[in-house]
């Protein structure tokens, strides 16, 4: 485990899954956490319980651009004006709105889909970027991908999940193509397969878990520990000339 203890690391998605993992492993490096939920407080609780003295609860609804804004000047003003690592994990992945639903229902999920995973994510970390310009030693931007969005989703109800992957990862992207001069980092870690709630409700619609599995050559799905325990290694900053890497995490299930 890294040692992550003068960093200040923001993750959004706290309370379940990967970005749960994510918190709990960084405050077990060190290093102080402020975690954002929207509605489950307790999933997050839970998340920072081995150190609660070193995180920071915070709420936000990730649909509206203005509680975006609110969630950083807050997350800014608990840790003193300095936040180190940007984890941009939080997203939504709805299982309707695919191309044989209603135009009504693919228009709502399509548009709180790119709300949530691509303006809100990319809000932050303008916020994030325009900060560390004036840091002499700037942070690092940590977006959790997936991996459809390079091969596309077998679930079609997942299609704007899919799209806004991509786009939230080429923004991210493009962050690290022009602001790597100036010492800023952003990395995109790309799941497969992993043990969470989402994948377990998309898996359902695809098949069931079994079946899923099957596809897998390790047969098992990917532990979010193993995706938390990457983004402490990349929040350490030592990996400076990965800036701008995709990291596949899938056991050799997609390999490109």
């Amino acid at each position: 485990m890294g040692n992550l203890s003068n960093k200040t690391v923001i993750v959004t998605g706290a309370s379940k899954g990967i970005g749960a993992a994510t918190a709990r492993l960084m405050l077990a490096a060190g290093a102080q956490v402020i975690a954002h939920y929207g509605k489950d407080r307790d999933g997050a609780e839970q998340a920072v319980a081995a150190a609660p003295e070193r995180a920071i609860l915070l709420k936000a609804d990730f649909a509206e651009m203005s509680e975006v804004d609110s969630f950083w000047d807050e997350a800014l003003g608990a840790a003193h004006g300095r936040v180190d690592v940007l984890v941009n994990n939080a997203a939504v992945m709805h299982q309707t709105g695919g191309i044989s639903d209603p135009i009504e229902e693919w228009e709502t999920v399509w548009s709180e889909t790119i709300e949530v995973n691509v303006q809100a994510p990319a809000r932050l970390m303008r916020h994030a970027v325009r900060r560390w310009l004036d840091y002499s030693e700037p942070g690092a931007v940590i977006g959790i991908g997936s991996w459809v969005g390079t091969r596309g989703t077998a679930n079609p109800a997942a299609i704007a999940y899919a799209a806004s992957k991509a786009a939230i990862a080429a923004a991210t992207k493009t962050v690290a193509r022009n602001y790597a001069s100036k010492g800023i980092l952003a990395y995109i870690i790309a799941p497969g397969v992993v043990r969470t709630r989402m994948s377990v409700e998309s898996a359902a619609r695809t098949g069931g878990e079994a079946a899923v599995t099957a596809t897998l050559p390790m047969e098992e799905w990917v532990p979010p520990d193993e995706i938390g325990e990457l983004a402490v290694f990349l929040a350490e900053g030592r990996a400076r000339h990965l800036t701008g890497a995709t990291i596949d995490i899938n056991g050799a299930a997609y390999i490109r």
